[in-house]
């Protein structure tokens, strides 16, 4: 995270009761999810988009933009920057803790990422120390899968997962994030599936099932 640019925040219309941190794609920023905020309703909800930090990125022949992580290859199973993805991780657990530390319950804090940003959110909130309310990882894979298994906690096994994809994704193609999806459920995770016939973006159908699986807990 880009500890020299503050995120993205938008604070709640009503009583701060939850808190979203929505994680941007490669070569975006904080700002780009941020307008879907007033469609979402969640009146009672403090968003965070934090900005990943400036780097030179392999695939895009070295040019400096944000990311999470570098990304080497279209390799996604070798080769992989571990330490750009624990050292994101722990940008964003910090977050988690600030947000607990306000007096969030980490069961109403969620994490939400996009692409490269719901790799870190899947990797950061899974092996989190504390059962956090959600993780939605929106056109996006389980990274360092291996590591993962074991860095992953016992608190995060009750903290379930939402997968969103695009059946037509050419750049990160389905079967990445259904490969993901069925590691985890095998883990013992609570993992919900969703697709849609759009590339690699969000679409409308996708925003509310986000807020309908934000919402089904009733305090949100």
């Amino acid at each position: 995270m880009d500890i020299k640019t503050s995120p993205v925040i938008v604070n709640p219309v009503q009583e701060h009761h939850s808190t979203i941190i929505w994680l941007h794609g490669l070569g975006a920023d904080g700002h780009d999810f941020s307008p879907v905020v007033p469609s979402l309703k969640l009146l009672n909800t403090k968003f965070i988009f934090p900005h990943a930090k400036h780097r030179p990125i392999g695939i895009n022949q070295g040019a400096i933009m944000r990311g999470w992580y570098d990304i080497p290859s279209l390799d996604f199973h070798h080769n992989q920057d571990e330490a750009g993805i624990l050292e994101s991780s722990l940008a964003i657990q910090k977050l988690i803790k600030q947000e607990i530390d306000v007096g969030i319950p980490a069961e109403k804090i969620f994490l939400i990422g996009f692409s490269q940003g719901g790799a870190i959110a899947l990797f950061a909130g899974l092996s989190f120390d504390h059962k956090l309310g959600g993780v939605l990882a929106l056109s996006t894979y389980l990274p360092i899968q291996e590591k993962f298994k074991k860095e992953k906690t016992e608190a995060s096994l009750k903290t379930p997962v939402l997968f969103c994809h695009g059946r037509e994704d050419s750049l990160l193609p389905m079967f990445l994030a259904e490969r993901s999806a069925e590691i985890l459920k095998n883990m013992g995770y609570q993992v919900t599936w969703k697709d849609y016939p759009m590339a690699h973006s969000v679409c409308p159908e996708e925003l509310i099932d986000i807020r309908e699986y934000i919402k089904a807990d009733e305090n949100i």
